[in-house]
């Protein structure tokens, strides 16, 4: 059922997007066609389905190594900004140079950008104790507006007509492509390759079992001499190390350049993408082509049938809480209290006999009853 659940969920978006819109004035059941059916048949729409799935699953592999150690990561999104600032300081660094080193360094200083950002919040949680969720969330405001003082001053291209923005990246600062003619670069067989081996080393290696039993049973976790502060500091580091590298190949593939458009908003959908892989790397794959096709298919419907640009963040907004619904519906039912006829949530997973606790609990409240 748990693994049902993300059908379920994606079902049930689908319909209540096609009634929402349809009460809305347009053509509901044409708006999710033109999300979610049409770039399936197109071969071009692939292309870019694949190019914006890819930082998605990169994002969302790095924050599931968090989720499943109960680290929070709230700020992907401003630890791909820094990725990518990195990514792009290197480039103007070197703009003038050549050679095959470049892009490799571009990358690396991504992934230590992306790192040193989500260090922050690391080291108030485990110095200080303040919760990794606000300070990481607080931090992605703080890396898009230095992305919007660099684009508009130290960084802006004196010959861009006053907009602001860098200057194009060199042939020695650009992804390649993976094949030939098309718009996937290597970010995407990357992202893929990077997805497997964070499978195997979550489900085969002593840190991802540290990471799974910190996670599921903290303090057996202390009885095993598993160190908490060590796994929030590797959890915390992976998840801004994965985005940091999404930020550096976006920079060096689609965009070329750094624009202020540059924050996307795939650190915050890549925590939908997470949850609904099951935080699971092979399940993040499949989910992050789910969620490109509202991209995708988003700026499709915006000039086939006149659906606004916001309608992309409703069908993911829509998706999350009906994944999150449907969750508590597999692990919880009602059940009725045949004393007093009061309705009352019961683990779904608790044995059709009762627990072992469940005799004592009456025993304690016969003499209550009683009085």
């Amino acid at each position: 059922m748990l693994l049902a659940a993300p059908l379920v969920a994606v079902a049930l978006t689908l319909a209540a997007g096609a009634i929402l819109f349809t009460l809305l004035g347009y053509d509901g059941a044409g708006a999710v066609r033109s999300i979610f059916v049409t770039p399936l048949f197109d071969p071009y729409r692939w292309q870019d389905l694949l190019v914006k799935a890819a930082p998605l699953a990169l994002i969302a592999t790095g924050l599931s190594i968090g989720f499943r150690a109960n680290v929070w990561n709230i700020g992907a999104e401003g630890q791909y900004v820094l990725g990518g600032l990195a990514a792009t300081g290197v480039a103007l660094l070197t703009h003038e140079m050549e050679g095959a080193w470049i892009l490799p360094a571009m990358v690396l200083a991504g992934i230590l950008g992306g790192m040193a950002w989500a260090a922050v919040p690391a080291a108030l949680r485990t110095r200080l104790g303040v919760s990794e969720i606000l300070t990481s969330l607080m931090l992605n405001y703080v890396a898009i507006q230095l992305l919007y003082y660099l684009m508009r001053g130290p960084w802006k291209d004196p010959m861009g007509f006053n907009f602001p923005q860098t200057v194009l990246f060199s042939a020695s600062q650009t992804l390649p492509m993976a094949v030939p003619g098309t718009l996937i670069h290597w970010g995407v067989p990357l992202a893929a390759i990077l997805a497997l081996a964070v499978w195997f080393a979550v489900g085969r290696t002593v840190a991802g079992f540290q990471i799974r039993v910190v996670g599921l049973a903290p303090d057996a976790a202390r009885y095993g001499g598993f160190r908490e502060r060590a796994t929030v500091w590797l959890a915390l580091l992976a998840g801004g190390g994965f985005a940091g590298l999404a930020g550096a190949l976006e920079a060096s593939g689609p965009f070329g350049q750094m624009v202020p458009a540059f924050p996307t908003g795939y650190g915050y959908t890549a925590i939908i993408v997470a949850f609904l892989g099951r935080l699971n790397a092979l399940g993040i794959l499949v989910a992050a082509m789910v969620l490109a096709l509202t991209y995708v298919g988003g700026e499709s419907a915006q000039t086939a049938i006149g659906l606004p640009a916001a309608a992309v963040g409703v069908f993911q907004a829509m998706l999350l809480f009906f994944l999150l619904a449907a969750d508590v519906l597999v692990r919880y039912r009602v059940a009725r209290s045949a004393a007093h006829g009061a309705v009352a949530p019961a683990a779904a997973s608790a044995p059709a006999g009762g627990s072992a606790a469940e005799p004592a609990a009456s025993k304690r409240r016969q003499p209550v009853e009683a009085a």
